[in-house]
């Protein structure tokens, strides 16, 4: 099979991205991180009329009927371009969720809202099998607000929130309001959604990895030690090639996860799985080895390095931690006999 996108995929993903580059993201993250969301909800709603928003809801619900690839695709240029706020929760999450409902009835006026970017939704959604307090981002920021634990969906009210290493994103502990939906068939609506959230973050994730590389590949240049460019010592050389191999393997991992998960496969969980465990540690190498080539600039908050850096530490354990996916992945593999 192969893992590559078609010249419309590819023509999307340089128009969102010429589309962030314009927008000055590092400077919409700092204002999104200090409690102004004006120039973030701005850029969001720039992405929602390129289509980014709306690209799994159905043509029913005022989407675009498009799929996971394509989600994928939009995906890892917010990553790249580390632009703020509950894209993943609006864009993939929650229209999963939804649309995984027995009945919309109640909900299906957000999912367009979602698509036009005129709404924000987030939600609180542990990882299955987890006993950790689900947390909502940007709830404050967010006009809808969900917490799914169990076989229950229902509104929720955000309190105080909790700091996370990524400034720009503000966790959110919540209380359960009013019940949406309840019962067998919302728990695989929830396991769904999870899925969905996993594979946008894995997505970000190569992004993000993908932007580190191109600034750390930028600055080796610059930067002279010796009388040269420390870009020309094997050293130097040799770590970041390690870093564009992890994401050159991450990268068709993630395909084979967006396809499994169109075609609703028996492997999507552990497909995805695999994917946001490879994404988040190509990304963790190249921010590790993006710190270190760029020496102690790296470690200031004004150095725009930070904000991708942050970014990749938080996202890595997002929507499941690297422990969490090793061991879905290690249990798909027993339970369909190919590991002993």
């Amino acid at each position: 099979m192969r893992f590559a996108l078609t010249a419309e995929q590819l023509d999307f993903a340089a128009s969102l991205r010429k589309m962030c580059e314009a927008a000055k993201t590092p400077n919409t993250v700092r204002a999104w991180a200090a409690g102004d969301a004006t120039a973030g909800k701005a850029l969001i709603r720039q992405l929602a009329e390129a289509g980014a928003l709306g690209l799994t809801v159905t043509e029913d619900n005022g989407g675009f009927g498009a799929g996971p690839v394509e989600l994928v695709v939009a995906c890892t240029e917010i990553g790249r371009a580390a632009v703020p706020g509950p894209l993943v929760e609006t864009a993939a999450v929650l229209p999963a969720l939804l649309q995984a409902l027995p009945s919309t009835e109640q909900t299906g006026g957000w999912l367009g809202g979602f698509t036009e970017g005129a709404v924000l939704g987030t939600i609180a959604l542990p990882a299955p099998g987890t006993a950790a307090e689900p947390l909502a981002l940007d709830a404050d920021t967010a006009d809808v607000v969900l917490v799914a634990t169990g076989d229950r969906v229902s509104l929720a009210t955000p309190q105080e929130h909790i700091r996370s290493v990524d400034a720009a994103r503000r966790l959110f502990p919540v209380i359960e309001e009013t019940v949406l939906a309840e019962g067998d068939g919302v728990r695989a609506a929830i396991d769904t959604a999870f899925d969905a959230g996993a594979l946008a973050t894995a997505a970000q994730l190569l992004g993000a990895g993908r932007a580190l590389l191109d600034i750390s590949a930028e600055y080796v240049k610059q930067r002279h030690q010796f009388g040269k460019p420390i870009g020309q010592y094997q050293a130097i050389k040799h770590q970041l090639a390690d870093v564009l191999i992890g994401l050159d393997m991450a990268q068709p991992l993630l395909y084979r996860a967006a396809l499994s998960a169109q075609d609703a496969t028996a492997t999507t969980a552990r497909d995805i799985s695999a994917a946001k465990l490879a994404a988040g540690e190509a990304a963790y190498r190249a921010a590790r080895t993006a710190l270190q080539v760029h020496g102690a600039i790296g470690y200031t908050a004004e150095c725009d390095l930070s904000l991708w850096i942050t970014k990749v530490t938080a996202l890595r354990s997002a929507w499941g931690t690297p422990d969490f996916h090793r061991a879905r992945i290690a249990g798909a593999l027993r339970s369909d006999g190919t590991a002993t």
